[in-house]
């Protein structure tokens, strides 16, 4: 049987045997032993429960070489089985190839009230290595494990609400860190030494979620022959995903709608893992703009032998420890369920998950439309809400899909003839 045939406790033993799972970690993946209040009340305040997501496990993926199960955390019909297919797809012409630049952080300063910010600009940069060793002091292990400050820029904005003041930009290598406690501890312990040099006075201090020097990119190519399905040829498929991602490129009202497609391969991850998916979401969106105007995320194309190639590059400031990364028992798990060991490792996983979702959400647009890969599974989330349970889910479901009435309304009327 295929994994979605299997039932969830035939699932779970599978996930186990597979990535070695021990019963503690196998609970956590299915909420039975998950976040206990008592661990979330140290974590946020006001803690009155915890709050449950549907937890999938993508199929099919292979990167860098090597198969991976992904796990996935989205309550959204379709996203876990598109990016599964899609996975398929590439898997045909090699899988996903995917790298990180270094997992370099910004920390930002904000130099208010000089007397001539171009003067304090080159007297800050005249003590560049005093400021980055100092920097270094402030976390010895990060520095130990071959991490710390790598550079310090200083740009001059002229032209703001309240006139000309300096930016500091402090370059921190964390690691396998997302980063923000390092980055934001040396800014603050940088702020005095900082005011003393160039005589202003520093007010924020606080890391850039716009990372763009800590890139991902993620490379697919899917043979032609893979493409074709049902009416549609290979060729037709191609063109007609080229043609959708070209509309994304050049309307920003297009682009908002396939980057959130994007992201909801890349959200469904990172929050899986534990990590900080709104600053994800900031970083992506910034990226998109960096050249004055919104656009795609990802590209699109066809090679010399006709197959179709997408790319994907975008900041990924994800981490392998500290946060809820290790408190969560779940993305403990799920982390290793990935194999993952390296920040950079699940930066590669994440990046070509968005890659596959952006595919399937392509191909769905440019052939059957978006609505006949949904249908199915929001019926049975229609059939839920209207008070089906057991196998009246899948046959209220089933009815709405064939009468293409998906409503409450009409969910209930057919729980009420079944209860005839």
């Amino acid at each position: 049987m295929r994994f979605y045939q299997l039932s969830i406790e035939e699932r779970l033993k599978a996930l186990a045997e597979t990535a070695g799972l021990t019963p503690e970690e196998t609970a956590a993946l299915s909420g039975a032993g998950g976040l206990l209040p008592e661990q979330a009340d140290h974590m946020i305040e006001n803690v009155a429960g915890v709050f449950g997501l549907p937890l999938g496990i993508a199929q099919n993926f292979v990167v860098n070489g090597r198969a991976v199960l992904v796990p996935m955390a989205i309550e959204e019909p379709s996203v876990v089985a598109g990016a599964s297919f899609m996975a398929k797809l590439a898997a045909a012409g090699g899988g996903f190839t995917a790298h990180t630049s270094a997992p370099e952080m910004i920390g930002q300063m904000q130099v208010l009230d000089l007397d001539d910010p171009a003067s304090a600009r080159f007297k800050l940069l005249e003590q560049r290595q005093a400021l980055l060793d100092e920097a270094a002091q402030v976390d010895p292990v990060l520095v130990k494990f071959g991490g710390g400050p790598r550079d310090l820029e200083v740009r001059l904005i002229e032209d703001s609400p309240i006139g000309p003041f300096l930016v500091v930009h402090l370059i921190v290598d964390v690691r396998d860190a997302m980063g923000a406690n390092a980055v934001n501890t040396m800014a603050e312990r940088l702020s005095p030494r900082v005011e003393q040099i160039c005589g202003g006075r520093v007010h924020l201090r606080i890391l850039s979620n716009l990372a763009d020097r800590r890139l991902a990119r993620a490379r697919c190519t899917v043979p032609l022959g893979a493409l074709g399905f049902e009416e549609y040829t290979g060729e037709q498929v191609r063109d007609g995903i080229i043609a959708a991602w070209a509309f994304a490129a050049a309307d920003p009202y297009r682009a908002a709608t396939h980057n959130k497609g994007i992201m909801n391969g890349v959200d469904a991850v990172v929050i899986a893992t534990g990590n900080d998916w709104r600053a994800i979401e900031a970083g992506a969106h910034a990226y998109a703009a960096r050249g004055g105007r919104y656009a795609s995320l990802s590209r699109w194309a066809r090679d010399a032998q006709g197959n179709l190639v997408g790319t994907l590059e975008m900041p990924m400031a994800v981490g392998t420890v500290g946060g809820a990364t290790r408190v969560h028992p779940a993305a403990r798990a799920a982390l290793k369920l990935m194999g993952v060991q390296t920040a950079a490792q699940l930066a590669e996983i994440i990046i070509s998950v968005g890659l596959a979702q952006n595919m399937a959400a392509l191909r769905a647009l440019a052939t059957e439309g978006i609505q006949r890969g949904h249908m199915g599974l929001h019926a049975r989330q229609v059939a839920i809400a209207a008070g089906a349970s057991g196998d009246q889910v899948e046959r209220v479901a089933a009815r709405m899909v064939q009468e293409k009435a998906i409503r409450v309304d009409r969910a209930q009327e057919i729980l009420n003839e079944l209860d005839r």
